[in-house]
């Protein structure tokens, strides 16, 4: 079953990537900085990706059997909330994905606010232009760190296993979405921001300014921002304009190279 889960989960993955690239190459919405110290945009793709392959190694050795199993494991013993409660299928799982949502939201600002877990955040936010890949791109001890955070979640709140796969499904496939390097035409990208993050409001989150940088954390719906007061629906430059990135990171070695990522949070810049 596990098996059948990791492909369900690659598979859609794959997928939403490689059609957020294809559109990114067809219409995209800004270009790489062109300057002197800019990674290239092979170094980038290799440094993003490379993040990515290290960080499925270290979740898989961390929790072999997923958070899927975490989730049917818990339903086995009786262990959280919902394993109390009777609701309806559609019910307790519509529920369960607004709960993981929410503890994402919070689980971002916590990443932002507490010094430690920024050091493994910024190396999310270094990045100086964002598109598929800025998705991708997350420190490994980060990654290991979300899992433990979702864990918890899903045994306090006793998660099906089947909210669990939908919600990494939709988490992953939204933030692919959400960094994609293109634009929603602006009365489509109005509808959209009603509910989801868009593209124009993500790079809000990616600007160089903090108090831009400090908004706008939702990954996929757009109402925790709302809600807590964190939404910034316009930044302080136009989309085409906006400065991605770290200002303390504009070398191309610290900012695009994997060895440089991985050892970006050892580092003693704020």
């Amino acid at each position: 079953m596990m098996d059948d889960i990791s492909s369900i989960r690659l598979g859609a993955f794959l997928t939403i990537l490689i059609i957020m690239l294809l559109l990114e190459f067809w219409l995209p919405a800004r270009h790489l900085p062109n300057r002197a110290n800019a990674p290239k945009p092979a170094t980038r793709w290799i440094g993003n990706i490379g993040l990515l392959v290290i960080s499925a190694i270290a979740a898989r050795l961390v929790l072999p059997i997923g958070l899927a199993g975490i989730a049917l494991y818990c339903q086995q013993q009786q262990w959280g909330l919902f394993n109390y409660i009777a609701l309806p299928d559609w019910a307790s799982i519509t529920i369960s994905l607004l709960l993981l949502d929410l503890v994402i939201y919070w689980q971002h600002r916590l990443f932002h606010r507490i010094p430690l877990l920024w050091r493994l955040h910024k190396v999310h936010h270094a990045d100086v232009h964002v598109d598929s890949t800025t998705a991708l791109r997350f420190h490994p001890l980060e990654i290991i760190a979300s899992i433990g955070i979702k864990a918890l979640a899903i045994v306090l709140l006793g998660i099906p296993a089947s909210a669990v796969i939908l919600f990494e499904i939709l988490l992953n496939g939204l933030a692919i979405f959400n960094h994609a390097n293109i634009r929603l035409s602006p009365k489509l990208e109005r509808i959209v921001r009603t509910v989801l993050v868009t593209q124009i409001l993500h790079r809000i989150h990616h600007s160089q300014i903090m108090r831009e940088s400090n908004s706008n954390f939702g990954f996929s719906i757009v109402w925790w921002d709302r809600l807590f007061g964190t939404y910034s629906a316009k930044a302080s430059k136009a989309d085409e304009d906006l400065d991605i990135g770290l200002i303390e990171y504009p070398n191309a070695k610290q900012n695009a190279w994997l060895t440089g990522l991985l050892w970006m949070p050892f580092t003693h810049k704020k």
